[in-house]
C-alpha cells in the first residue's frame, strides 16, 4: 500500500520576499542623495543636550547642598571643575566632626540622591568614614574629617583662583 503524500509535497515552493526598493534600483531609478547640514554648524539638540546636562548639574548640585545643610556639614565649598577636567562639573568638599557623622553624612546623601532619581555611580570610604567619595557623575562629593582634609587640600588643588592667590603670596 502506498504512502500518502506529505502536506509539504502538496504545498507550491516560495519565492522569498524581495527587498524593497530593490526593484527600482535594478529598473535604473535614480536615488536622492541625503541632505547635508552646513560643515561646522551645531546643530539645536547638541545645545540643548548641553544644556540639559549642565541643569541636571546645577540640580544635583543644589540636591546634595540641601542635604549637606540638613546633616550639619562642616565648611561646605563647591568647586566649579568643568574647565579642568572632563570628568566631572562640580565637586563638593565638606567635613564632617566625626567618622561617624562622615558616615552619616554620606548615607542621607546616597539615599536622598537615590529617591531624587540621581543614583550614585561609586561610593568609596564608607567603612572607615574618614573621607568619603561619592560619585554622582556631574557632581562629585567628599566627605571628610578636618585632619584629613587639612592634609590632602583637595580645595587647593582643584580651585584654581585659591591656587593663583597662593601662588601671588
Amino acid at each position: 500500500m502506498p504512502k500518502p503524500a506529505s502536506k509539504a509535497a502538496k504545498r507550491p515552493a516560495r519565492k522569498p520576499p524581495a527587498k524593497k526598493g530593490k526593484a527600482k534600483r535594478a529598473a535604473g531609478a535614480k536615488q536622492k542623495a541625503p541632505a547635508s547640514k552646513p560643515a561646522g554648524k551645531k546643530t539645536s539638540t547638541a545645545r540643548s543636550r548641553k544644556a540639559r546636562r549642565e541643569d541636571g548639574a546645577a540640580r544635583t548640585a543644589q540636591l546634595v547642598g540641601a542635604v549637606l545643610d540638613d546633616m550639619k556639614a562642616l565648611d561646605v565649598r563647591v568647586l566649579d571643575v568643568r574647565h579642568l577636567t572632563s570628568v566631572t562639573d562640580t565637586m563638593i568638599v565638606a567635613g564632617g566632626r566625626s567618622d561617624r557623622h562622615v558616615r552619616a553624612i554620606a548615607d542621607a546623601l546616597i539615599e536622598k540622591c537615590t529617591a531624587a532619581g540621581v543614583r550614585p555611580l561609586g561610593v568609596e570610604g564608607q567603612e572607615s568614614g574618614e573621607w568619603v567619595l561619592v560619585d554622582l557623575a556631574d557632581v562629585v562629593v567628599h566627605v571628610m574629617l578636618p585632619r584629613v582634609r587639612d592634609f590632602y587640600k583637595l580645595e587647593s588643588l582643584w580651585d584654581m583662583n585659591a591656587r593663583d592667590a597662593a601662588a601671588e603670596l
